[in-house]
């Protein structure tokens, strides 16, 4: 549901200024509670879920928990749902999936989460991508339904698992190697300064810390440190001070490819759609934190406030366009939403004219000769305009979209790419008449100029040689050709074969300008061909 076409009506304006401006990350959905893991050398960011419906302060509406999934911190996949309460037959089923937090162990993925009133539940999944199912049937823990919210895990390195929750205290249990029970009782520990929630657990070096929500409302996000994982805790101050745009925070904190970041979350996009009205929907952010030599943490900034709501985090490591990128793989975007796919997946739905998904960080190296894009519509469609570097930037290609009969109903369209070249943020730029949803969008690629091979390098510069004439098109190939196709202006793409047939009759193509792509192992050659017939 896209509870307000209208979003961010200042953005386009100052497309070439949002390099650095990526906060919040989601901007197709509300997130909040954000839990990073990291795992395999990506980062798995599960989220709760703010309902676009949800009304005003403190009537949250959360019923499923997502999963978005990064390599470079900019440009962040959505997975989708990856569990819901109806994964717990024995609690609530319409409201209540607050905060989670998941963790591998015995080569199971565990997700922690609180069901509103019924204590705190835990799901078990052989990926981190789920599915999750419920392996006791019951709650974990029960010792205060209403205050037991808020769950952090973390494994030490002796192999003890541990599990702080709370709110207004922080209790924690030491959980058995199963990771769904524990031993021994509930402990509380003494109330820290500022504690108010979403305790996030963790150890940087020989040190333990319990990050927090503080002392609501508005929540900053506090710590403390200890050198035992069971304390004593000693407070250490403040790594955000709350700030009166946003009531609530929430801390999760990692260290990835050399850097240390923390995430919590904002009320920025809520307002900005509509600022007049106080609605629990949330946007998760992301922030760079620094530890001093004695193990505490600099101060952070607030998020900021408007969208974008302030500077992001440098990108760590570029995209690589030439493998099959999803849609729904979003550094910043306008206008759209995502939603399952019939083909798997999730896809990018929503799209009206105007509307535009950005990538940071390209990388086409020497060259991109063409881009595919899966695609479709149940309208007439629209195009994909790709430019770099910002909304207005140089254009280098357009992909045109038609119809395909229906939303789900899947289709791949091609065109040529000329003057892609180095990094740059791509921009995704989508055009079409009327003011409905033009088409569906399940991932794009690119093909390259020139191959990665030296010795077809070499080669690629007078390998393929065309000639159309009156009914009649062929090529000659000094290398083994892979994949014949023939693509339209308007991106329609026709299958030529793999290479055994060289010659083919024009009978029946509608005469024009088209685009004869040709692949010979690791190179690709594209050639501008004009059919008269």
């Amino acid at each position: 549901m896209t509870p307000n076409r209208k979003t961010f009506p200042t953005l386009l304006l100052a497309l070439g200024s949002i390099a650095l401006a990526e906060n919040p990350i989601v901007q197709t959905k509300f997130t909040a509670d954000p839990a990073p893991m990291v795992w395999n050398d990506t980062v798995f960011l599960y989220t709760s879920h703010d309902s676009d419906i949800a009304t005003g302060s403190g009537s949250f509406q959360m019923s499923n928990w997502l999963l978005y999934t990064t390599t470079d911190m900019v440009n962040w996949r959505d997975r989708g749902s990856i569990a819901s309460l109806k994964n717990f037959k024995w609690g609530p089923q319409d409201n209540g999936a607050w905060a989670p937090q998941t963790i591998q162990s015995n080569g199971k993925f565990y997700l922690y989460a609180p069901l509103h009133g019924q204590g705190i539940g835990v799901l078990e999944s052989s990926s981190p991508y789920g599915p999750f199912t419920d392996p006791l049937g019951k709650a974990l823990i029960t010792d205060n339904v209403w205050d037991d919210i808020d769950p952090t895990v973390y494994i030490d390195s002796d192999g003890q698992a541990y599990l702080y929750f709370g709110n207004p205290d922080s209790w924690w249990v030491k959980l058995n190697s199963n990771m769904t029970s524990y031993s021994g009782g509930v402990t509380m520990i003494t109330r820290l300064n500022t504690y108010q929630e979403g305790p996030w657990f963790y150890k940087h070096g020989s040190n333990y810390y319990l990050a927090f929500a503080s002392t609501c409302c508005p929540e900053g996000i506090g710590y403390a440190m200890a050198t035992s994982p069971t304390g004593p805790w000693t407070y250490k101050g403040s790594i955000m001070d709350g700030n009166s745009n946003s009531s609530g925070n929430h801390p999760g904190i990692i260290d990835f490819k050399g850097k240390s970041y923390v995430f919590g979350f904002n009320y920025a996009m809520t307002k900005s759609l509509d600022p007049n009205t106080a609605r629990e929907r949330r946007s998760v952010c992301l922030a760079e934190m620094t530890y001093n030599s004695d193990g505490t943490i600099q101060k952070v900034p607030f998020w900021g406030t408007g969208m974008p709501s302030g500077p992001g985090v440098a990108q760590v490591g570029n995209l690589d366009p030439y493998v099959q990128v999803e849609a729904e793989t979003i550094a910043w975007s306008h206008g759209v939403k995502t939603e399952p796919c019939s083909e798997g997946g999730m896809d990018v739905d929503s799209i009206q004219n105007g509307d535009y998904i950005k990538l940071k960080g390209v990388d086409f190296g020497a060259g991109a000769s063409s881009f595919d894009a899966r695609v479709a519509s149940a309208t007439s469609g629209g195009n994909i305009e790709l430019r770099l570097d910002s909304a207005k930037g140089k254009l280098v290609g357009t992909v045109a979209v038609t119809g395909t009969g229906g939303r789900q109903t899947w289709t791949t369209k091609s065109c040529a790419v000329s003057g892609a070249t180095g990094v740059h943020d791509l921009f995704l730029m989508f055009t079409g008449s009327g003011t409905g949803e033009l088409f569906g969008f399940n991932w794009w690629q690119f093909t390259r100029t020139t191959a990665l091979d030296p010795l077809e390098t070499a080669k690629a510069g007078k390998w393929l040689r065309v000639e159309a004439r009156a009914g009649q098109l062929s090529i000659q190939s000094d290398l083994p050709v892979d994949r014949i196709e023939l693509v339209s202006a308007r991106g329609e793409t026709r299958d030529l074969g793999t290479g055994k047939q060289t010659q083919w009759s024009t009978e029946g193509f509608t005469p024009g300008v088209y685009f004869l792509k040709v692949r010979a192992g690791s190179v690709t050659k594209v050639e501008r061909v004009l059919l008269n017939l």
